[in-house]
């Protein structure tokens, strides 16, 4: 699948699912389940009036992938971890297992992480299950920090480096880490609050999924990597759906299951386990990377996502703009949708239906001021597909 078709096919914040859609009917009817017609589904209410919240946040996207390595400054060991695109939440634990071998080789029992975002948390979750002692420095705190504005889907491989630099060995890493993640996150399944669920799901389409849709021209985005094939046996394949098997008012559509993160609970979950096992967090603003120098820990991890541009110099870093919104929580709409072609998504979570829209000029792009209005176009695409 070409770039183009798959930045048109569904928001980029929910990665490989639409290379998973266009795979559904592989294998010829023989493998295709049967679906009767729903008894119900609770129609989603999708009016604007109903907004209770928007965030946006900026996704530290690095052309050649996150950034795990040590380097030695001010006289202590920094190891850098951050850089995951849209795959934070995602990819964390796997990311956090394999920067821990850097960590431990410094032979520190006490250790530094700077950010408290889904990077800094899970990396110091995974210190502590080490058996070290750790102690966050952050400017914010759940549920401030960036990584809270997420929509909470797995997506392993979303905006997270471009094709040119997806080599074998690159991929390989790639899937350990969201191997490893996914079986942390299984684990979580049925805990109080529900930080992990999943959720069956519709791709909505007006023409058939194997039509491209028309391209809208040229946006500056590069051609990110598709992995989502190494890992397709860890969820169920979407299949097509006929005209009587799904009540929505679409000529095309296809159902899937896809893993959730309820991410008011889960951050919760987080922090509490952290300062259960002694952890600490001190509020601290680094301006500069001199300040390091004044800290009492000699390994630090730095966990700064976007940050890093600023305090590291890292330039390769590109903000990717996300702006996402909810609405009143409906407990009984427990599916997500995705309208292919009006770039509209909608994900049920505890704390209300979070819905997304891809902007045309999301990448590249720092501005984190809410834009209602685009908001509220997604609620109206969205409620254009209820009878």
């Amino acid at each position: 699948m070409q770039r183009r078709q798959l930045l048109q096919s569904i928001p980029l914040a929910f990665g490989g699912l639409s290379s998973l859609a266009a795979r559904a009917d592989e294998g010829g009817a023989a493998l295709r389940p049967s679906f009767r017609a729903p008894a119900q589904i609770a129609p989603m209410r999708a009016q604007p009036e109903r907004i209770i919240d928007i965030s946006v946040c900026t996704r530290p996207f690095r052309p050649n992938g996150p950034r795990i390595e040590a380097q030695r400054m001010f006289g202590r060991t920094v190891v850098h971890h951050y850089g995951h695109g849209g795959s934070g939440w995602s990819l964390s634990w796997g990311s956090a297992m394999r920067a821990m071998p850097l960590v431990l080789a410094t032979r520190e029992s006490h250790i530094a992480v700077i950010g408290c975002g889904a990077i800094g948390l899970t990396t110091a979750r995974v210190a502590q299950r080490a058996g070290l002692r750790v102690r966050i420095y952050c400017k914010e705190r759940p549920p401030s920090v960036a990584s809270s504005a997420a929509t909470g889907v797995w997506t392993p491989d979303s905006r997270l480096l471009t094709a040119e630099h997806a080599s074998e060995p690159v991929a390989a890493v790639w899937e350990a880490m969201a191997r490893a993640s996914f079986k942390t996150w299984q684990s979580m399944l049925g805990l109080p609050g529900d930080p992990v669920a999943w959720h069956d799901g519709y791709f909505l389409s007006d023409i058939p999924f194997d039509q491209d849709l028309p391209d809208s021209g040229p946006d500056g985005e590069p051609e990110y990597a598709e992995l989502e094939a190494r890992i397709r046996d860890l969820r169920p394949r979407p299949v097509s759906l006929r005209p009587d098997e799904h009540p929505f008012k679409v000529a095309h559509a296809r159902r899937f299951t896809q893993m959730v993160f309820n991410l008011a609970s889960y951050q919760r979950l987080l922090m509490d386990d952290f300062l259960r096992e002694g952890g600490e967090i001190v509020r601290r603003d680094f301006e500069h990377r001199r300040q390091l120098a004044g800290l009492r820990e000699r390994t630090i991890v730095n966990c700064t996502g976007y940050g890093a541009r600023a305090l590291f110099g890292d330039t390769t870093i590109v903000p990717v703009r996300g702006q996402t919104a909810r609405l009143i929580p409906q407990p009984d709409v427990d599916y997500m949708l995705y309208l292919r072609g009006r770039n509209a998504s909608m994900v049920p979570r505890r704390d209300g239906l979070l819905v997304q829209a891809q902007g045309p000029n999301d990448y590249n792009n720092d501005d984190t001021r809410p834009d209602r209005a685009s908001s509220e176009e997604v609620v109206r695409k969205l409620a254009s597909v209820f009878a």
